[in-house]
């Protein structure tokens, strides 16, 4: 794996991915958290902002170019219509040139300011960081408890099936270097697609670090999840790796050919 020099001042090139649909009432909020962020990673990072607007029909677009679109760094990607999570993200991934590429939500769920205690966890030997609110030392704020059973229960199913010690698989929250995003190939468009991308990059031997972290509710908005339909793709995504189990073929073979 690549080394990132830890010079201040030149760390390498940080890409900060923030997929975005319909959340006009919540942009100005994202503006008001990022921007000093932002000033604080320009320090040390050669730093690029890629926003991913999945085919937002509201003001969306319209305000991430009046807040944002002026700074040379901003890259602002809109898809014709909605693709939903996972598309938004190898939307983000393909554009993205970092040495480094970070993705969080745009709602601000998980306190943006935490990018920087994740960057410190991206020493050698660590390939992934990723945002764990269910971790002992993490927690949640706010969440309803029915959603709270069901992340708990997927994520511990994920645990017994890999055999990791890891609590969250499913948070976009997360920094990973770009041979991590060039490599790990997954086919999920919903908000399956973080749990699928994480399992298939520990099949192909990247080291998962968890960052203890608090999920907090959202403050404008409402969540983007369709939670029946995300329910069923993650039972759908269980029996294939199951059976894969039962077959011996659990491996980086099946991690391979994931978006196969």
């Amino acid at each position: 794996m690549e080394e990132i020099t830890q010079e201040k001042g030149n760390k390498g090139k940080l890409s900060l991915i923030v997929p975005c649909y319909n959340e006009e009432l919540g942009i100005n909020y994202l503006k008001e958290r990022l921007d000093p962020i932002l000033e604080k990673l320009k320090l040390d990072w050669n730093l690029e902002l890629l926003f991913v607007d999945d085919g937002s029909t509201d003001k969306t677009n319209e305000l991430l170019h009046s807040l944002f679109g002026d700074h040379e760094y901003v890259t602002i990607i809109k898809h014709k219509k909605n693709m939903n999570l996972g598309q938004g993200m190898r939307t983000g991934f393909a554009a993205a040139t970092g040495d480094i590429v970070v993705t969080m939500d745009s709602d601000c769920t998980y306190d943006p300011e935490d990018i920087f205690k994740m960057l410190e966890m991206m020493h050698e030997g660590t390939d992934i960081v990723t945002a764990s609110p269910y971790h002992p030392d993490g927690a949640v704020e706010n969440i309803p408890e029915y959603r709270l059973f069901l992340s708990r229960t997927i994520c511990g199913i994920y645990s017994v099936l890999t055999g990791s010690r890891l609590h969250t698989y499913t948070a976009l929250f997360r920094a990973q270097r770009k041979e991590v995003i060039k490599n790990v190939h997954f086919e999920n468009n919903d908000f399956l697609a973080t749990a699928e991308q994480l399992i298939y990059a520990m099949l192909l031997g990247y080291k998962v670090k968890e960052f203890p972290t608090t999920l907090h509710v959202r403050k404008y908005g409402e969540s983007k999840m369709k939670l029946f339909k995300v329910i069923k793709s993650h039972a759908k995504f269980v029996g294939k790796v199951s059976f894969a189990k039962v077959q011996g073929k659990f491996n980086k073979d099946f991690a391979s050919k994931g978006a196969q």
